[in-house]
Formats: C-alpha cells, sequence, structure tokens
C-alpha cells in the first residue's frame, strides 16, 4: 500500500509558460509511464496541468491547462535549506574505491546555493577545473519536518524524488595539498549550482520507497555509470530515519543518496569532466536530467 503522501500532486515540474512566459508549477499531462518529460518539453509536446501556490509543497490542482515554454528544475534555491548527501552507498561504487561496506551511512552537505536547474550549463569556477566529476543520485525531496522517525514510518515524512547530479571537484576532495590531511567532502562538493535537479519530482504515491530504479549517467552520450537504488547500502527509509536521529530533517531539505560506481576518478587512466560535457543522468520512473559544464 502507498504510503499517505505530502503532496497534492503526482508529479510536478517547474516551468515557463509557452502562453505568457510566466513562471509556474504544474502536473505534466502524461500516458502511461513512458513518456521522457525534458524530451517532450524540448520539442514543445509537454503540457501540463497548473499547479497554484508559492511552493512545491504546497501547490494545489487547478482546472487549467498550459503548454511548457521551457522546463526550469523542480526546485528553486528558496526552497531547500539544506542538502544532506550520502557518500560510498552504492556497493559497486564502494567496491570500486577499495572499502568495506559501511554500517551505517556517511553524511556530509551542500548548502542551498549549489542547488541548479536542468539543463542549465554548470559554472565550473577556475580553481575546481583540473578534476570536474559526476555523480548521478537518486535524491530525496522531504515533504515535512521530521526528527526521530523510525525507518518503518520514515515514508510519511518524503514528498517524492528527484535526479540530482553531485558534481565534485576531487582534487579538493582528496589531495593533501588542497584538502587537508584528512579528505573532505563538504568544499569540494559545494559550488554554486553543484547540485543540478530535475526534470520532474515524482510523489511517493508512484515511485514508494523508490526500492528497484535503474540509474544510467551518459557524457556526451557515453554511458558511464549503470546502476539500480536496489544497490543501495542504506535504502530511502533507513537514510531518512539515519539523518533525523537527534536532528530535525526541515520540510524542503533534500537527500542525495549517493552514486553508483563508474565515476571519471576510478576509470582507468581517470576521465574528469571538460568544458563544455554534457553529463545526463538518468532514472527510471523519473527521467533524464541534462547539464552542460562551463568553465569559467
Amino acid at each position: 500500500m502507498a504510503p499517505p503522501s505530502t503532496v497534492s500532486w503526482d508529479r510536478l515540474v517547474r516551468y515557463i509558460s509557452a502562453n505568457d512566459d510566466k513562471e509556474r508549477y504544474g502536473e505534466p499531462i502524461v500516458e502511461g509511464t513512458n513518456l521522457d518529460i525534458a524530451a517532450a518539453a524540448r520539442d514543445g509536446r509537454l503540457k501540463v496541468n497548473i499547479l497554484e501556490g508559492d511552493s512545491p509543497l504546497t501547490v494545489q490542482a487547478t482546472d487549467q491547462t498550459d503548454q511548457v515554454k521551457t522546463l526550469l528544475g523542480p526546485l528553486r534555491e528558496e526552497d531547500v535549506p539544506i542538502i544532506r548527501c550520502i557518500g560510498l552507498n552504492y556497493k559497486s561504487h564502494i567496491k570500486e574505491t577499495g572499502r568495506a561496506l559501511p554500517e551505517v551511512p556517511t553524511v556530509f552537505t551542500k548548502p542551498a546555493p549549489a542547488v541548479a536547474d536542468h539543463d542549465i550549463a554548470i559554472p565550473v569556477p577556475r580553481l575546481a577545473q583540473q578534476q570536474c566529476d559526476y555523480e548521478g543520485e537518486l535524491t530525496i525531496l522531504i515533504g515535512r519536518s521530521a526528527k526521530d522517525v523510525s525507518a518503518a514510518d520514515a515514508l510519511d515524512y518524503v514528498a517524492g524524488y528527484t535526479v540530482g547530479n553531485d558534481v565534485s571537484a576531487r582534487d579538493w576532495q582528496r589531495e593533501p595539498n588542497k584538502a587537508g590531511v584528512i579528505p573532505q567532502w563538504c568544499f569540494s562538493k559545494s559550488f554554486d549550482k553543484y547540485a543540478p535537479l530535475g526534470p520532474v519530482i515524482v510523489s511517493t504515491k508512484i515511485l514508494g520507497a523508490a526500492e528497484d530504479l535503474e540509474l544510467t549517467t551518459s557524457v556526451n552520450g557515453e554511458v558511464r555509470q549503470r546502476g539500480s537504488t536496489g544497490d543501495l547500502c542504506h535504502g530511502v527509509r533507513e537514510l531518512v530515519a539515519f539523518c533525523s536521529q537527534g536532528q530535525t530533517l526541515q520540510k524542503g531539505s533534500l537527500i542525495m543518496t549517493g552514486t553508483p560506481g563508474g565515476v571519471g576518478l576510478f576509470m582507468k587512466p581517470p576521465n574528469f569532466l571538460k568544458d563544455g560535457d554534457v553529463v545526463e543522468v538518468e532514472i527510471s520512473g523519473i527521467g533524464k536530467l541534462r547539464n552542460s559544464m562551463k568553465f569559467l
């Protein structure tokens, strides 16, 4: 049985209207589960039922429809209090690093200015251009504030899921002259726009605990990552419960759940992103997030 939902919609997008150029929220009009929402928007084929309100968590349905001109990311910087990220959570990725499977999740954070729209160029600052990398990730949207919740009740606090890319500067993450004596994950992953999200949020009414979704990441059309959320060491319920122990998960906050094997760092030789590279992260049941890299 589907968990009680914290939101009124099944799927949500944020977009620019083809009719009046206004920014709005909408529920995509889809038949079945196979519509590529991002591609439909690019081709001018995406129609939505207008959702009225100021934020994704509070919008309500209307009886009006609209045509999408430009598909944005579903969340704005001001919608997201904080992003919690889980390191080394796919067994395939842990194996390629040579580490043992963790007993508990490893958590680090990104700030709200890391949030970026679908289909924009990600600005890569000069100091982060040597080892720019990708990490395709299932991303959880917290629908109502939670503290000390159990894994059994965790989905009661989840609004839905989107696709994320945890863009990373590996040298600032790992090299002692930059990261310090102990590798760190916050500074190296927290540059502005380093958490692009999209193209849609899909509610738990549709995806439940998102337990067996396929994830692929491609760079310039070449598949680099291929995995399944069934490979997670710590799944959605466990992550929400763990991250809420002794601290409040604010509504609107995100949990990026980790990435499968195949990141550029561990290719032989390493293969980092370059200026103009296009990264696409696709998760079954959600859609395809697309962004290019723009070296400043």
